[in-house]
């Protein structure tokens, strides 16, 4: 028996009541929306008008920046005008499928480059004269378009699959639109939806953490073959990205606590916290924390703010 109803929204019930404090909440997603796309655009801005920043490593840096620009504006317009203008949370549907597919391809790209940067390091660490052969911008173009042609083409895949789906419900506890959870209300049969998603796992995920995992076992093996200076210097190059990386998976981790196990008894307000930090901290820490250790970004940034500074004296 089908007990399928057509659903024109989706309400979004993980949004708790917690009366004027959301004005205060809402102030503060307003600022940390605004740093991340100021700080994203100062990134883009200054790899793009800088000429020594145009190598591999800070092209990928770029190419990190517009896809946190992507994915913070696929969340945060739904999620404040839900928090401040709606009685109910609820989103369209239609927008819910499209904020499914924006957030997950977001996410597939993220890996994907944090992936492309590791590989970076172990050629600059492993094969350090032969980097600029291997990494030339043919081969830089090559590997950013496969990241971001493959998200996109599997979560389209995934979309296409999704969208037919009859749903038994419409309730959903998140603050916003999740695969898993828009699956789970489904009635209809969802095998397709499994096949897909362990495609999207073997190619976004075990693809990507197979690349991290070979190019850092490699540049372990070179340190603890090269001298003590020649270590720290590696290890030095390799910090932001380990951090970036280690933040991202932090991300993920709380995403899947929070929406896997959600029979786990947890505090609304903390299951709250555990959704936003994979969608705000990511692209909130990653431009403050690659400007602040980078030294040529963090002269490009100076050359920017205070360009007197850089303008040479006309001889007499």
């Amino acid at each position: 028996m089908d007990n399928s109803t057509h659903f024109s929204t989706i309400i979004l019930a993980g949004y708790i009541d917690i009366g004027n404090i959301k004005y205060l909440c809402f102030i503060v997603l307003i600022l940390l929306f605004v740093a991340i796309i100021v700080s994203n655009q100062l990134i883009i801005g200054i790899i793009c008008k800088e000429k020594s920043l145009h190598e591999p490593m800070y092209v990928f840096l770029c190419s990190l920046s517009v896809n946190e620009l992507y994915g913070s504006i696929a969340l945060f317009p739904s999620l404040l005008s839900n928090m401040l203008l709606s009685k109910i949370p609820e989103v369209s549907l239609t927008l819910c499928h499209i904020q499914i597919f924006a957030l997950y391809t977001y996410a597939s790209v993220e890996f994907c480059n944090l992936a492309v940067m590791s590989y970076d390091r172990y050629v600059a660490i492993c094969y350090p004269l032969e980097y600029h052969r291997i990494m030339s911008p043919a081969m830089t173009v090559t590997l950013i378009t496969l990241g971001w042609s493959v998200s996109v083409i599997k979560f389209s895949i995934n979309f296409s699959v999704s969208v037919r789906l009859k749903l038994c419900g419409n309730v959903m506890d998140k603050v916003w639109c999740d695969n898993y959870m828009l699956v789970k209300l489904a009635c209809s049969d969802t095998t397709a939806n499994n096949i897909s998603g362990i495609i999207g796992t073997i190619l976004t995920i075990v693809a990507p953490l197979a690349l991290i995992l070979f190019s850092y076992a490699k540049i372990l093996s070179v340190c603890l073959k090269s001298t003590r200076e020649m270590t720290q210097k590696a290890l030095s190059t390799c910090t932001s990205h380990l951090i970036s990386l280690l933040n991202f998976s932090v991300g993920c981790l709380f995403e899947v606590i929070q929406s896997r196990f959600d029979k786990v008894p947890m505090p609304p307000v903390l299951r709250v916290i555990l959704s936003l930090y994979f969608p705000i901290c990511t692209p909130l820490i990653n431009p403050i924390m690659y400007g602040m250790r980078l030294s040529k970004i963090k002269r490009a940034l100076k050359k920017c703010i205070y360009p007197w500074n850089h303008i040479k004296p006309i001889s007499q």
